[in-house]
């Protein structure tokens, strides 16, 4: 059975046209909402919630396939890139590529998608890699192939075209990912979709492949997404898979458009999530500023880290101890200050009691 590339319709996936009209509609209404609730932001906050949904982007895009970043390294890489302080200097070659990357995909986002483009974010993804060809297309004879291994036998999920019509296939793509469309959603999903069919690089695909969704994304609108897709897709990596993996043998893609429009809104309200818990956040240290003691605003600042849920579980009486090196004693009189100032709510007694941050979530 042929695969899709082999088909005599490629590369022209088809999709209901109105199968997404209605996630369209919420996602340009979003767009708006979104853009006017930066307004409301100063400087910093807006700067804040640059780096963390960008880092949070390359973060969840590189553990989706398998690998784990330093977030911190890879959020002081991204500061750098934006000419922010930062505390700590990246510790990792890797952190620093994704980081080049993101800052060149948000950067520019309105120009032109070229095969210089493509090779320049590879040689910035796998800077400092060696082993294979980096920064241009695979040139290797033998089939490039998606494999997984089910009980003593493997099975090819997928197989890309070969190596020397790689060239060919990518300029095509670079033609129609440059020609407008009427759906942002489409847009980004068959971009998505037609570029992870083609497999023009040795490794990374679908690393830059999601990097081409965000810069899809950022031209259908005219600015910057700033949202994680890859957070949704990692949470949600079996349907993910299934999902392109069922377009594998057709054009016909629908099923897929559907899947990846509700990943993107789900990103989309996540993103507008984080804003407005980072403008709650700045509110609270506002209000307690001059009432909190060195420990309690070192805790606080880093249950604020974490994001709008604090620490996983919650902040314990152990927990606060050991990142400000306190009492049990004093942990106990700081936290029950950090509950009386509305900075905490508490759960549980004794041994069971857990403290969460009082910024609401949504």
């Amino acid at each position: 059975m042929a695969w899709n590339w082999q088909l005599p319709e490629w590369p022209k996936f088809n999709f209901k046209a109105d199968c997404i009209a209605q996630q369209e509609k919420r996602f340009l209404l979003a767009v708006g909402s979104s853009s006017a609730f930066l307004k409301k932001v100063d400087e910093a906050e807006h700067r804040q919630f640059l780096v963390e949904i960008l880092s949070r982007e390359g973060e969840e895009s590189a553990r989706i396939e398998g690998e784990v970043l330093d977030r911190e390294s890879l959020q002081s890489s991204i500061k750098r890139h934006f000419g922010l302080s930062v505390t700590v200097k990246p510790k990792y070659v890797k952190e620093a590529g994704m980081a080049d990357l993101l800052y060149d995909v948000y950067y520019s986002y309105d120009v032109p998608l070229t095969h210089e483009t493509l090779w320049q974010w590879h040689s910035k993804l796998f800077k400092g890699i060696s082993g294979f060809d980096v920064g241009k297309y695979r040139e290797h004879e033998e089939p490039m192939q998606i494999v997984g291994h089910r009980l003593d036998k493997t099975h090819v999920f997928f197989e890309a075209p070969p190596s020397k019509i790689v060239p060919s296939e990518m300029s095509r793509y670079i033609e129609w990912f440059n020609i407008p469309s009427q759906s942002v959603l489409a847009k980004a999903a068959i971009a998505h979709l037609y570029f992870e069919n083609i497999h023009p690089f040795e490794d990374g695909n679908g690393r830059i492949g999601r990097a081409l969704v965000e810069k899809a994304l950022s031209q259908g609108v005219g600015r910057p997404i700033l949202i994680a897709t890859s957070k949704v897709l990692e949470r949600r990596k079996k349907e993910y898979y299934e999902a392109l993996e069922s377009c594998n043998r057709a054009l016909e893609a629908t099923s897929w458009v559907e899947f990846f429009a509700d990943v993107v809104l789900e990103a989309q309200e996540e993103a507008l999530q984080l804003l407005n818990f980072l403008i709650e956040k700045s509110k609270l240290l506002t209000k307690l500023s001059g009432s909190l003691n060195s420990r309690q605003e070192k805790v606080l600042l880093r249950m604020f880290e974490e994001g709008p849920s604090g620490f996983k579980g919650g902040l314990s009486a152990e927990k606060y101890i050991a990142i400000t090196k306190a009492s049990r004693a004093t942990a106990t009189r700081d936290l029950a200050e950090l509950v009386q100032l509305g900075a905490l709510f508490k759960t549980g007694e004794l041994r069971h009691a857990r403290y969460w941050l009082s910024c609401p979530k949504s």
